[in-house]
């Protein structure tokens, strides 16, 4: 018993000098001078055509401690007034007291921090040093920053639904890197779009990182079960367009047909029938190419000839200016605030453009003829 005590003493003693020595490491480390940073401009525009040149320098004093140390560096932008709760990074070498950052380096961590595409933003940045789990900051610059929309095929994370419908909507049959996707806006194992399949008893799978590789089918009971071996293909009964959802993780999905037309006062039909959108697997997307559309009223885009499932702006009413692409917003994913509808300005012929190959991003374009 005594040999047990002398034993459990030596082990408390151990572990009180380990946590001695961690808090000793930790009160030792102090920053002798504080960093400093600036920049050879304080106002950008970013441009997605230019992506990969510099469009800014940034150059800086390191902070300095009172040990040795290796530390990392990185920039940290945020939004003015946030204090950096919401902030992303660019990294650099620990060597270095200059750097430039991208256009597209810049328009990520932009979009990471919610800054808004196309307006100006008032951005702040600063030297973030880390020892560790210790870190130090410089001062604070601020920027005016103007970013551009990412691209939403490369922001999002994606799975890919190959088929043997794939070659009649415009890509190609039982190819996973030549396929429709399904995008999770949540960037998280939800996943969700659209697919046009062009004959009924069509059939499909699911995979990732465009590879069959850990493929996923049904489980054979067709009840929205996914599994990796042993799987059947999945099967669309009729043809048309199908809605879509999957949770990779949880190895569930859903498929809902939902084939859309246009309706509204603005229509030659008014709210009495839809004007039937047409899919176009050259452009992969769904078009009316002509109809004409009154200044006075206003259209949304409906499934099924039913309103359960609506294609609408966000919040309000909105003006469409011909020939230029808006985001528009499914009814079924919660995105939607009210009823809204679409307007035009100027009477006339119109062709009317549904973008719906990237959930993150459904787009709209509708151009006067």
């Amino acid at each position: 018993m005594k040999k047990l005590f002398k034993i459990l003493a030596i082990a408390c003693i151990g572990v009180l000098m380990v946590s001695c020595e961690k808090d000793e490491d930790q009160a030792v480390i102090n920053e002798t001078t504080t960093g400093k940073i600036s920049s050879d401009k304080s106002t950008i525009v970013l441009n997605e055509i230019t992506a990969n040149d510099a469009v800014i320098n940034f150059t800086w004093t390191k902070p300095t401690f009172n040990i040795a140390v290796v530390p990392s560096q990185k920039i940290e932008f945020g939004i003015k007034g946030d204090g950096f709760k919401k902030s992303a990074t660019v990294d650099f070498s620990n060597d270095l007291t200059s750097g430039s950052v991208t256009h597209a380096a810049m328009n990520a961590a932009m979009f990471n921090i919610g800054a808004t595409p196309d307006v100006v933003n008032e951005i702040e940045a600063r030297l973030k040093t880390s020892v560790g789990s210790a870190a130090f900051y410089s001062n604070v610059i601020a920027l005016k920053v103007t970013p551009y929309t990412p691209n939403p095929d490369l922001v999002y994370p994606k799975i890919n639904v190959p088929g043997s419908y794939a070659g009649a909507a415009g890509y190609a049959n039982w190819d996973p890197a030549n396929s429709p996707n399904l995008f999770s806006p949540g960037k998280n194992s939800e996943y969700r779009g659209f697919i046009y399949v062009g004959a009924p008893t069509s059939e499909y799978k699911f995979t990732i990182n465009e590879s069959w590789t850990g493929d996923k089918g049904d489980d054979g009971t067709f009840t929205g079960k996914l599994i990796e071996t042993g799987e059947v293909n999945v099967k669309a009964a009729t043809a048309g367009t199908y809605y879509v959802k999957v949770d990779w993780a949880a190895n569930i999905y859903s498929s809902v047909l939902a084939n859309f037309g246009v309706i509204g006062d603005a229509t030659p039909t008014g709210w009495n029938s839809d004007t039937d959108l047409v899919y176009n697997p050259a452009t992969k997307t769904y078009v009316i190419n002509s109809i004409m559309l009154s200044s006075t009223g206003v259209f949304k885009f409906r499934a099924n000839d039913d309103w359960l499932l609506k294609v609408q702006p966000k919040k309000d009413d909105e003006t469409i200016i011909s020939g230029k692409g808006v985001q528009t917003y499914f009814s079924a994913e919660n995105t939607v605030d009210g009823d809204p509808g679409y307007k035009v300005s100027v009477a006339g012929n119109y062709k009317i453009e549904l973008d719906l190959h990237n959930s993150a991003y459904y787009k709209i374009t509708v151009t006067k003829l």
